[in-house]
Protein backbone atom coordinates (compact mmCIF):
# COMPACT_ATOMS: atom_id res chain seq x y z
CA UNK A 1 0.00 0.00 0.00
CA UNK A 2 1.10 3.57 -0.86
CA UNK A 3 1.29 6.23 1.25
CA UNK A 4 -0.10 9.81 -0.30
CA UNK A 5 3.70 10.80 -0.57
CA UNK A 6 3.85 8.45 -3.85
CA UNK A 7 2.35 11.73 -5.50
CA UNK A 8 4.51 14.50 -4.36
CA UNK A 9 7.97 15.44 -5.16
CA UNK A 10 10.54 14.73 -2.57
CA UNK A 11 10.97 18.16 -0.46
CA UNK A 12 14.48 19.44 0.89
CA UNK A 13 14.49 21.15 4.55
CA UNK A 14 16.81 22.93 6.36
CA UNK A 15 16.56 22.92 9.95
CA UNK A 16 18.16 25.90 11.95
CA UNK A 17 18.26 25.74 15.45
CA UNK A 18 21.19 26.02 18.17
CA UNK A 19 20.25 23.39 20.47
CA UNK A 20 22.11 20.24 18.68
CA UNK A 21 18.99 17.83 20.27
CA UNK A 22 16.36 19.85 18.69
CA UNK A 23 17.79 19.80 15.74
CA UNK A 24 17.99 16.16 15.37
CA UNK A 25 14.63 15.79 17.05
CA UNK A 26 13.48 18.07 14.21
CA UNK A 27 15.42 16.11 11.59
CA UNK A 28 13.52 13.08 12.54
CA UNK A 29 10.50 14.43 12.54
CA UNK A 30 10.58 15.94 8.88
CA UNK A 31 11.96 12.30 8.31
CA UNK A 32 8.72 10.97 9.75
CA UNK A 33 6.55 13.00 7.60
CA UNK A 34 8.34 12.07 4.36
CA UNK A 35 10.76 14.57 4.06
CA UNK A 36 13.94 12.36 3.11
CA UNK A 37 16.27 15.48 2.17
CA UNK A 38 16.99 17.35 5.63
CA UNK A 39 19.69 19.38 6.37
CA UNK A 40 20.65 21.60 9.61
CA UNK A 41 22.67 24.30 10.53
CA UNK A 42 23.86 25.69 13.90
CA UNK A 43 22.49 29.39 13.69
CA UNK A 44 21.06 31.78 11.45
CA UNK A 45 24.35 33.36 9.97
CA UNK A 46 25.03 29.52 8.52
CA UNK A 47 21.68 29.17 7.30
CA UNK A 48 22.44 32.54 5.02
CA UNK A 49 25.92 30.85 4.81
CA UNK A 50 24.87 27.41 3.16
CA UNK A 51 22.31 30.26 0.82
CA UNK A 52 25.25 32.00 -0.79
CA UNK A 53 26.90 29.09 -1.36
CA UNK A 54 23.84 28.07 -3.76
CA UNK A 55 22.27 25.69 -1.77
CA UNK A 56 18.39 26.43 -1.82
CA UNK A 57 15.42 24.24 0.00
CA UNK A 58 11.76 23.90 0.05
CA UNK A 59 11.38 24.61 3.31
CA UNK A 60 13.43 26.04 6.01
CA UNK A 61 12.53 25.70 10.02
CA UNK A 62 14.19 28.71 11.37
CA UNK A 63 14.44 28.88 15.29
CA UNK A 64 13.80 32.46 16.30
CA UNK A 65 16.48 32.80 19.46
CA UNK A 66 19.92 31.75 18.33
CA UNK A 67 23.78 33.13 18.81
CA UNK A 68 25.80 34.99 16.18
CA UNK A 69 22.99 35.70 14.19
CA UNK A 70 18.85 35.36 15.18
CA UNK A 71 16.13 33.89 13.54
CA UNK A 72 14.85 37.38 12.89
CA UNK A 73 17.68 38.79 11.42
CA UNK A 74 18.57 35.87 9.39
CA UNK A 75 15.16 35.57 7.66
CA UNK A 76 15.35 39.08 6.42
CA UNK A 77 18.83 38.37 5.12
CA UNK A 78 17.48 35.40 3.30
CA UNK A 79 14.26 37.36 1.89
CA UNK A 80 17.08 40.18 0.79
CA UNK A 81 18.90 37.52 -1.18
CA UNK A 82 15.61 36.58 -3.04
CA UNK A 83 15.48 33.53 -1.00
CA UNK A 84 11.96 31.86 -2.24
CA UNK A 85 11.68 28.89 0.73
CA UNK A 86 8.74 28.26 2.82
CA UNK A 87 9.93 29.70 6.11
CA UNK A 88 8.69 28.59 9.00
CA UNK A 89 9.74 30.50 12.46
CA UNK A 90 9.79 28.81 15.34
CA UNK A 91 9.87 29.56 18.91
CA UNK A 92 8.71 28.65 22.67
CA UNK A 93 8.56 32.27 22.84
CA UNK A 94 4.86 33.73 21.98
CA UNK A 95 5.62 37.12 22.90
CA UNK A 96 3.67 38.69 20.15
CA UNK A 97 5.58 41.77 19.48
CA UNK A 98 8.59 38.80 18.86
CA UNK A 99 5.82 37.19 16.17
CA UNK A 100 4.81 40.02 14.72
CA UNK A 101 8.81 41.14 14.08
CA UNK A 102 9.28 37.23 12.91
CA UNK A 103 6.42 37.85 10.55
CA UNK A 104 7.76 41.73 9.02
CA UNK A 105 11.02 39.96 8.63
CA UNK A 106 9.35 37.44 6.19
CA UNK A 107 8.73 34.23 7.45
CA UNK A 108 5.14 32.83 6.17
CA UNK A 109 4.19 31.25 9.36
CA UNK A 110 5.01 30.90 13.08
CA UNK A 111 4.77 27.32 14.51
CA UNK A 112 5.02 27.08 18.45
CA UNK A 113 7.07 24.71 19.95
CA UNK A 114 7.19 21.65 20.35
CA UNK A 115 6.78 20.76 16.80
CA UNK A 116 4.51 17.72 16.41
CA UNK A 117 3.99 15.82 13.38
CA UNK A 118 0.14 17.34 12.31
CA UNK A 119 1.78 20.67 12.86
CA UNK A 120 4.56 19.20 10.12
CA UNK A 121 2.23 17.38 8.35
CA UNK A 122 -0.16 20.02 7.52
CA UNK A 123 2.54 22.57 6.70
CA UNK A 124 4.17 20.42 3.88
CA UNK A 125 0.50 20.10 2.63
CA UNK A 126 0.43 23.68 1.84
CA UNK A 127 4.53 23.24 0.29
CA UNK A 128 3.91 20.91 -1.94
CA UNK A 129 0.03 19.50 -2.00
CA UNK A 130 -0.91 16.24 -3.94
Amino acid sequence: MEGDNSARRELTALVVDDQEMLRKIHETMLNRVGVRNVEAVNNGKEAVDIHRAGRSFDLILMDLDMPVMSGVEATRELRAMRVRSKIAGVSTRIDEARVQEFMEAGIDVFIDKPLTSDKLSSLLRHINPL
